[in-house]
């Protein structure tokens, strides 16, 4: 892993660490029973589409890693801004609301989308 004297500005980055813990835990390893699917998220700081930060959180190995899928296509992808997706995590905006007010994007597999819940992530501590 590289060291880089810059971590990320983003709040995402913080809950992509959290999450990587979290699928070590039982309740994780349930998760990747249950879902088994790959979703790629391009989070920016401000507006969708420009300076976005992508991450991957594989639930069919239980990984968490920065950068674009390189195992094929992902089964889902969404777009968002690092404030949107803050809350659609924590449970504070509901995804189906999100997508369709315009605050995320989707592409890939619809029924693949619809398991991105926040179930799927950590309760947050204090961020």
């Amino acid at each position: 892993m590289a060291t880089s004297s810059t971590s990320s500005p983003l709040k995402a980055a913080a809950l992509m660490e959290q999450m990587k813990l979290h699928l070590a835990t039982d309740a994780g390893k349930a998760l990747l029973k249950k879902i088994g699917l790959v979703y790629q998220l391009h989070v920016a700081p401000k507006k969708i589409g420009f300076n976005e930060e992508i991450y991957v959180v594989d639930l069919k190995k239980g990984e968490v890693t920065k950068g674009p899928y390189e195992g094929g296509k992902p089964d889902a992808t969404f777009s968002f801004k690092d404030d949107d997706f803050i809350k659609i995590s924590s449970g504070k905006m509901n995804p189906q609301i999100a997508f369709m007010r315009g605050a995320m994007k989707i592409k890939g597999s619809m029924s693949a989308a619809n398991k991105f819940t926040p179930d799927i992530f950590p309760k947050p501590s204090k961020m």
